[in-house]
């Protein structure tokens, strides 16, 4: 059984600078896993945060409440 943290936890992972391994919904309803990615930046009034996928140099816009699921620790509200 996988074991469960608080969004509130997982934000403070995602602060901390270290590569993370995340699981997402997008708005079309699809899921999206994305290895190797650092968080860069959290804007509060709009709860989104731009994620680097390390690997590929990429910065992708996501929010907060859609992940559920970091270093296969699964996130509960």
């Amino acid at each position: 059984m996988a074991q469960k943290i608080h969004l509130n936890t997982a934000r403070v992972m995602l602060n901390s600078g270290d590569p993370v391994s995340i699981r997402l919904w997008t708005k079309k309803g699809e899921i999206q896993q994305y290895d190797n990615c650092i968080s860069l930046r959290y804007d509060f009034s709009t709860g989104t945060r731009n994620i680097k996928l390390l690997d590929s140099r990429q910065i992708r816009k996501v929010r907060d409440v859609c992940l559920f699921m970091i270093n296969d620790l699964e996130i509960f509200l």
